[in-house]
């Protein structure tokens, strides 16, 4: 594991950054697995901008999305699918049809769960896995749980989720209470992971993560396990 440790989350971003690009340039065709949240907003920033200056090419990229929220449909502005959009590829050359999200309107959730995993295996798994963290160490929407779960899956989120996502809301009773979620075969099967955090209140979890016991009430704490982990982490 690498553990970086930077003052500021610009800093932070930029160091990110530099790591997607670095896997871009080498492998143009990389298959990225991103996040969305607060914390990848600046690396995702940073990336549009090495992009209009021509420093990285998207156009054979694909990517795959950790989660989604059951019920927000890709039109809804607080669907993951429309955060990514406005966020990232639409500043950017990725061709959209090479953009998975999983979906959580579909149907049949758990069958859309299975189809996720089949198709990230079909592409060969992702070459870089792009990782926020929950205060309760929750990657994904992989919640603090008995057992860790394998499967792309439908989760009921925890009431500490749902109150630190209702900042992106008009109040708390319009976050969505479930979602759909990249479990952690295909978590840990990314050739790299890169865990990005800030500010003071995730220094506890990040030391109960990567220097506590692998404990599935912890979810990130398997990440311990994986042979090429970077962690970047900002105080600010």
């Amino acid at each position: 594991m690498k553990f970086i440790t930077v003052d500021t989350y610009e800093k932070l971003s930029r160091q990110a950054a530099n790591i997607i690009s670095a896997q871009v340039i080498l492998k143009p065709d990389s298959v990225l697995g991103l996040a969305t949240g607060s914390s990848p907003l600046g690396t995702y920033k940073q990336l549009i901008e090495w992009y209009e200056k021509g420093d990285i090419d998207f156009s054979k990229v694909v990517s795959v999305n950790l989660d989604e929220y059951v019920g927000l449909d890709g039109a809804s502005d607080q669907s993951y699918r429309y955060f990514m959009n406005k966020n990232l590829f639409e500043h950017i050359n990725i061709d959209l049809g090479n953009t998975f999200v999983p979906n959580g309107c579909a149907v049949d959730l758990a069958g859309e769960g299975k189809r996720y995993d089949e198709h990230i295996a079909e592409l060969g798994g992702i070459d870089l896995q792009l990782l926020g963290i929950g205060l309760d160490g929750h990657i994904g929407f992989n919640e603090p749980d008995k057992y860790f779960v394998k499967s792309t899956h439908v989760v009921d989120l925890h009431e500490s989720t749902i109150k630190a996502n209702s900042r992106f809301f008009a109040n708390i009773d319009e976050v969505p209470k479930r979602a759909i979620t990249m479990g952690m075969v295909s978590i840990m099967q990314a050739k790299k992971i890169l865990l990005i955090a800030s500010g003071k209140e995730k220094r506890d979890i990040l030391e109960k993560t990567f220097y506590g016991p692998i404990t599935p009430e912890i979810p990130a704490s398997i990440l311990q396990l994986h042979p090429d982990i970077t962690v970047i982490y900002s105080e600010k």
